[in-house]
């Protein structure tokens, strides 16, 4: 692997991890696989996307970026509407089925079904036409030892080392965190123990979806936006969550960055049309090999 194709991978590998904190919190607490999580970094970015449109102020670009303060204010704002939705989303929908005791196949069909539902209310709304939060060029800038990155793309690298450490405070110093960890391990025993599991199950939600719109703010900014962005991520995300263990958040990031360099590599030896099938080739070869996942514990 050459150089910039290292720091190609680490950056759509950076995305990824973001979106697969999401995807490993629900399934280690809540034990079934959301498919509709994807449509959540979709939404995330055509939240942002509305809210710098319609606001239109803040646009000039800050120093060597290309976008303006606005876009910081709706990215903040878009990750709380987004956690706001996946809320609302469980409330809806998940929530009726967990008080039933639905079989795990019931809430992941469910979920199929969701996932269509608000990909086609994205289109409806904003048409399936590719949007673009700028059109400044920008020129990269060397980092030595061949490779290049834009100020953009630096940025995005930042933020999420930033917003995983703070997950990573947050799951261990704080009492939700705290809270989470228990119920992820046993439901019941968390609830006997005076936990309140659907505070906690509001918070994962919460989160998970607030984390996937700052992937799809960061992937509308480095690329481009459209309803199906969310979901041509949604087998890299299950590839990384599984890599690095159910239910570790640091495995979910590292699983996302080598996603990501395995999808560079295999752009620059076999093309770029089989990058789709990394996410499923990854899949394939850890549950084969490693089913518990690098920082996942087998089970016993």
């Amino acid at each position: 692997m050459n150089a910039q194709a290292l720091i190609d991978g680490l950056i759509a590998g950076a995305m990824i991890g973001l979106g697969a904190i999401g995807v490993t919190l629900t399934y280690s607490i809540l034990r079934f696989a959301n498919f509709a999580h994807g449509e959540f970094i979709a939404w995330g970015a055509y939240f942002a996307l509305a809210l710098v449109s319609t606001l239109g102020v803040g646009m000039d670009p800050i120093g060597p970026f290309s976008f303006g303060w606005m876009l910081i204010v709706a990215a903040v704002l878009a990750a709380l509407l987004t956690g706001g939705l996946a809320v609302l989303l469980d409330r809806l929908l998940f929530a009726s089925f967990r008080s039933r005791g639905s079989a795990t196949i019931i809430m992941v069909i469910a979920s199929f079904g969701a996932s269509m539902a608000l990909r086609a209310l994205l289109e409806f709304v904003f048409t399936s036409k590719p949007v673009y939060f700028t059109r400044e060029l920008q020129i990269a800038v060397p980092l030595g030892g061949g490779m290049r990155a834009t100020p953009d793309q630096l940025l995005m690298l930042a933020v999420t080392v930033v917003l995983v450490l703070g997950v990573h405070l947050l799951l261990t110093r704080s009492a939700i965190g705290r809270q989470m960890r228990a119920v992820s391990e046993d439901p019941t025993l968390a609830r006997l123990a005076g936990v309140d599991v659907r505070r906690v199950i509001r918070w994962v939600w919460f989160l998970g979806g607030s984390l996937a719109a700052s992937a799809g703010v960061m992937s509308g900014l480095l690329v481009q936006i459209r309803p199906y962005m969310g979901f041509d991520l949604l087998l890299p995300l299950f590839a990384a969550a599984i890599l690095g263990g159910i239910g570790s958040v640091p495995g979910a990031v590292l699983g996302g960055l080598i996603v990501g360099l395995c999808e560079s590599l295999a752009v620059e030896l076999v093309g770029a049309e089989w990058r789709a099938a990394v996410g499923f080739v990854v899949l394939t070869l850890v549950l084969l090999l490693r089913p518990q996942g690098i920082l996942g514990q087998a089970a016993r």
